[in-house]
């Protein structure tokens, strides 16, 4: 039996379709769960080898529920990620016309890039939110709602018709799936990749957040995502998370989260992984000061000034 990938269901999801643009998901059995907590318990359970989660749009930023999810529980690692192009068709019962739709459901992530859309075509509509997209056609299917906003091909696996095609508040939007298991050594450094971790503060104080976001910028670091997320602990109480480009074995990056690991309460590594916007040769050089040959260069200055041979 092929090891197999737990996914956010039903079948017919963005989800799903990102997943099979990985050439291993050939060879595993892809298992649908009802949440992305469901699906990440399923890895942490053993129940699966890993699972492929949606963690950013380009609309709305960090997906929380997945990472309130790796901030959370068991440690979890990222291994590699998928952008996909997103547009929404509106789903419907066939001989469903727009004037007839009163609720209309989906993700809650699909709310912002159909919103205007929606205030034009379907003003009186009440919006429903469900765990995904396609779950969202399956209530349709089963009469509980007028329509759903999903992608075009759920129709066909629901018994829907797409009755509005292309919708999309922002052009070009765009949502990144991760592909997460449980934690070992990361892949190789190709060249082009990016680093994620969770940051806790030791405590609240002025300039708390630059001395983080500092232990990046002195290293020539930049960063690609930076989102806090509360800890539960009580009002004004945030964690941090960072996705940085960069490989873990980048002597920056190492540095980088050496430097962390000594002012932050906490650090949580989530992973090195390779870009999915980016090929190896397509990365900007470093800044001056900061490649692999000027840290090893300068350690090997402090030994020599170590030695008295400077």
């Amino acid at each position: 039996m092929p090891a197999s990938y737990a996914y956010l269901g039903p079948e017919g999801t963005f989800t799903e379709v990102a997943l099979r643009t990985l050439p291993e998901a050939a060879t595993r059995e892809l298992v649908p769960y009802v949440s992305v907590q469901s699906a990440l318990d399923a890895v942490r359970a053993g129940e699966a080898e890993a699972a492929f989660v949606p963690i950013e749009n380009s609309v709305e930023g960090g997906i929380t529920t997945t990472l309130d999810e790796l901030v959370a529980g068991a440690p979890l690692m990222i291994y590699r990620e998928v952008l996909l192009s997103i547009t929404f068709a509106l789903l419907v019962r066939p001989g469903t016309e727009l004037s007839d739709i009163k609720t209309v459901s989906a993700h809650p992530a699909a709310q912002p890039q159909v919103r205007n859309w929606m205030k034009k075509h379907l003003p009186d509509a009440h919006w429903e939110s469900a765990a995904s997209n396609a779950d969202a056609a399956r209530l349709v299917q089963e009469g509980q709602y007028d329509a759903a906003f999903a992608g075009e091909f759920a129709a066909a696996r629901y018994g829907l018709q797409a009755l509005e095609t292309e919708i999309h508040d922002a052009e070009n939007a765009q949502t990144r799936f991760v592909l997460v298991g449980r934690p070992a050594r990361p892949a190789a450094p190709t060249g082009a990749d990016k680093t994620s971790v969770v940051l806790w503060q030791r405590d609240d104080h002025p300039g708390g957040l630059r001395d983080l976001l500092g232990e990046f910028a002195t290293r020539g670091i930049n960063l690609m995502l930076l989102q806090s997320r509360p800890t539960g602990a009580g009002i004004g109480n945030y964690c941090f998370c960072i996705d940085a480009e960069g490989h873990i074995s980048d002597r920056r990056v190492a540095e980088a989260l050496m430097g962390l690991k000594r002012i932050c309460l906490q650090v949580r590594y989530l992973g090195s992984y390779p870009r999915a916007d980016m090929r190896p040769g397509e990365m900007r050089a470093p800044r001056q000061g900061t490649s692999d040959e000027e840290f090893v260069a300068a350690a090997d200055w402090v030994a020599r000034c170590q030695d008295g041979r400077f």
